[in-house]
């Protein structure tokens, strides 16, 4: 009869999830577009201003590119953050993010990126593509103004 079990069988249980986007204080983005490079980067460097350590975070899209939200997705040590692709991607999902500017700052001030960055930065812009979203560009913030932008040094 059905919905009648064997005693002896096991069966496993599922779990029903519900995911929200929690939205916290708003930031001042202002009525800036992030086109282009140096315009991300101005408004990236008042966003990450005061890290000690190696921090990696995303700024999240609309259509036009204007922000429209953004994460620390991780936090390092001085020199180095582990970090994985699914800490940026899942709040791009969430906030239905057309695209994504990746950043991390490097607290040397210095802005060249290393051998991981540019690793880091494939895995990443493969992993948008496979999920529909536009990766931007993977900013690397040194000590105000400077940066570097992997797109225009064609890193992917």
């Amino acid at each position: 009869m059905f919905g009648e079990y064997p005693k002896d069988e096991l069966f496993a249980t599922t779990c029903r999830f519900r995911v929200m986007l929690v939205r916290e204080e708003p930031e001042p983005y202002g009525p800036e577009t992030c086109a282009f490079p140096a315009q991300a980067a101005t408004l990236l460097h008042r966003l990450s201003a005061g890290y000690d350590r190696e921090m990696l975070g995303a700024l999240y899209l609309d259509t036009k590119n204007r922000a429209v939200g953004h994460t620390v997705a991780y936090i390092g040590t001085i020199n180095r953050t582990a970090a994985e692709p699914r800490g940026i991607i899942v709040p791009a999902l969430l906030t239905n993010a057309v695209g994504i500017i990746v950043f991390h700052n490097h607290p040397s001030g210095d802005p060249s990126p290393s051998a991981e960055d540019l690793a880091f930065t494939r895995k990443l812009s493969e992993a948008a593509e496979a999920v529909g979203a536009r990766f931007v560009d993977h900013l690397i913030l040194g000590d105000p103004p400077s940066f570097v932008s992997l797109k225009e040094r064609g890193c992917w």
